[in-house]
């Protein structure tokens, strides 16, 4: 259970633990932000998304809502029945239009060499800063460095970050075939076609999703179509909730947690409770597991 500054009443959060360094060293960046809510522009949308940073993880905040429902918590009744999960994400995924903004490519132009400090600097989302140690250690991977001194200068590299892509899909593809066997069934192309619709929830068709797509001499379009019941690795309530949400708020400005929503027809009143593990399902291509 997890309580929100600016939040009066309790709210449920399943968080996974990450795992513990040999020397159990706190390895964030700014200890203040541990176990905080983050808020940051969703790498996608642009808009403010809730994150949380837990021992150098970051983890991103989905929000599930039933229609009506209460926690039950020990000896204690929490009134609002939603559900806040959150889920281990690459950080290079939310650092990355930061990353792409702050180059300032133009045509031919490769862009600039930033230091971490001025990349981080986003107006309005201060919670980036907490950040450096993530992306000290994780961007490297998608960036070109120049070393000055005992300073450290970034600039975002296009072919860093499509092969960086291309092993996100082969990842995403043997994930799906692993988790759902009507996989195995279809050719490769309709395959990739899913994993390119699920990367583009993370990423932005321009440069990224064409740069990619032209590499896998796949259509941008065709994988903008909405395909059959795909396995996303999302989780869904049963019976009469709300699908997986990503928990957006101005945590940052004091903003609260999302309200009930209203309904228009009240469904009839549910006298059972459930246990959490009854509450998920799997969900597939051609139905439930």
């Amino acid at each position: 259970m997890a309580w929100c500054e600016g939040v009066e009443a309790p709210r449920l959060l399943i968080a996974p633990v990450p795992p513990i360094t040999n020397k159990g060293e706190n390895i964030i960046g700014n200890a203040n932000a541990e176990g905080c809510l983050l808020s940051l522009r969703h790498p996608q949308s642009g808009k403010p998304a809730c994150y949380i940073l837990r021992e150098g993880y970051l983890q991103e905040l989905h929000w599930f809502k039933q229609s009506y429902g209460s926690w039950f918590l020990g000896d204690y009744v929490c009134e609002d029945g939603s559900l806040y999960i959150s889920t281990p994400i690459d950080p290079i995924f939310v650092l990355l239009p930061i990353f792409e903004e702050a180059r300032m490519k133009k045509a031919s132009d490769q862009g600039v060499f930033r230091q971490l400090d001025e990349i981080l600097y986003v107006d309005g989302y201060p919670g980036y800063q907490h950040l450096f140690s993530v992306a000290k250690d994780t961007m490297n991977m998608v960036c070109e460095l120049k070393e000055i001194g005992s300073s450290k200068f970034f600039r975002l590299d296009n072919s860093r970050v499509l092969a960086w892509l291309c092993c996100k899909v082969q990842h995403l593809k043997a994930t799906l075939l692993e988790l759902d066997k009507n996989y195995t069934a279809q050719e490769e192309r309709e395959t990739l076609k899913d994993v390119i619709s699920i990367l583009g929830e993370y990423v932005k068709d321009e440069p990224w999703l064409a740069l990619l797509c032209s590499h896998l001499k796949l259509d941008i379009e065709e994988t903008r179509k909405e395909t059959t019941k795909t396995m996303t690795g999302q989780i869904f309530l049963e019976n009469n909730s709300e699908p997986c949400h990503t928990f957006q708020s101005k945590v940052e400005n004091g903003g609260s947690m999302p309200s009930n929503r209203r309904q228009s027809k009240r469904p009839k009143t549910e006298t059972n409770s459930q246990n959490i593990k009854d509450m998920f399902r799997r969900v597939t291509r051609k139905g439930t597991s």
